[in-house]
């Protein structure tokens, strides 16, 4: 039973340990989210969707450094990635996501910023994971506030992990996704938002 303070991120959190399970042929396709649809969502939250304003935030990444995405998405096009270390999809996503940030990331190029919704006590094992498994993007880590709400999932409507957000410079959300992603259809969206 999850104590008042966490429900919400307990939750996420069993959302996130539902995707591990879904049935497949194999083994590694037995614990992946289907390309197109079947991820277990919470309900009742509904997702910001392309041509909508991507909200702003400001939290702290894995060094406790504050991120603010109003500097962010004003100066280059932004990857959001919601995501828990429970989330065996997640895992799946994680090195497209990190390839995505050697071809195209660093000065003017795409920024990504991965929302680990595991909070604040499982930090440690956060950036241990990151850590072992050798990605370079900027690790941030959601929180919940007063009404036990998620200062950045919360706003953007995410109900289930992996999501996706690519925001051009301009503030707008171009690619919103909930599930894995074909790499292809990701890295030909990141392009379109880098020649404008």
């Amino acid at each position: 039973m999850c104590e008042r303070p966490s429900r919400r991120l307990c939750m996420f959190l069993a959302v996130a340990w539902l995707l591990t399970g879904v049935g497949a042929a194999t083994a590694e396709e037995k614990t992946m989210t289907p390309l197109s649809g079947g991820v277990p969502m919470i309900e009742g939250i509904k997702m910001l969707e392309p041509g909508a304003a991507a909200p702003d935030f400001t939290i702290r990444d894995t060094e406790g450094k504050p991120f603010t995405f109003a500097e962010e998405k004003s100066r280059v096009p932004t990857l959001l990635v919601f995501w828990s270390i429970f989330c065996e999809p997640c895992r799946f996503e994680m090195p497209v996501i990190q390839r995505l940030q050697e071809k195209y990331g660093g000065g003017d190029g795409l920024r990504i910023a991965a929302v680990a919704l595991d909070g604040e006590p499982l930090k440690n094992s956060i950036v241990g994971f990151v850590r072992q498994e050798g990605y370079t993007f900027r690790i941030l880590i959601d929180e919940l506030d007063a009404k036990e709400m998620f200062k950045v999932a919360d706003p953007y409507g995410v109900a289930g992990t992996p999501t996706i957000f690519l925001v051009d410079r301009g503030g707008k959300i171009v690619l919103a996704k909930v599930g894995r992603i074909k790499e292809e259809e990701l890295e030909k969206a990141v392009l379109s938002v880098l020649k404008k």
